[in-house]
């Protein structure tokens, strides 16, 4: 279950999380670790991409206050990815724990379903940035032809 009151990496991602941040000289496409943890689970969820942590991170990136989320304004994305996959809107109670449990759990596994399509993408890639605004370009991409794609049937008698 989730660590009240933060937000778990696991262990076998947290090389990934701090490649991909431009902490300590390193030139990753995300300023933070709650910046990394994030967009992965906004992957992970267009994706339908949730997966268990298993061994968790104890040092860098050691779990994440929730208060770091809610002051970039994030935490709405924690509450989103848990009134969506539970379609209970008491998941957002403030003052009851058990959800509080929850809510991170939901995002925990939808950031680590996304850290291993982030994997998969990026593996043999030197530049991290680069690969990033290639998917995020080409995503782009599929959407906008996907707006502009058109009936030919509307021709036929």
């Amino acid at each position: 279950m989730a660590e009240t009151g933060r937000i778990r990496v696991a262990k076998d991602k947290a090389e990934l999380v701090k490649a991909l941040t431009s902490v300590d000289g390193a030139t990753g496409p995300f300023q933070t670790y709650a910046d990394v943890i994030v967009f992965a689970a906004a992957l992970g969820a267009k994706h339908k991409r949730r997966v268990p942590l298993g061994e968790i991170s104890k040092r860098e990136p050691s779990p994440i206050r929730l208060e770091y989320f809610a002051t970039m304004g994030h935490d709405w994305v924690i509450k989103l990815l848990g009134m969506t996959e539970t379609k209970n809107l008491k998941i957002l109670s403030p003052n009851e724990e058990e959800y509080e449990h929850k809510r991170n759990q939901i995002f925990e596994e939808y950031a680590n379903g996304g850290l291993e399509i982030l994997q998969k993408e990026l593996w043999g890639a030197v530049d991290y940035c680069e690969r990033v605004l290639l998917m995020l370009s080409a995503e782009r991409f599929n959407q906008e032809q996907q707006d502009e794609e058109f009936d030919l049937s509307k021709f036929l008698s």
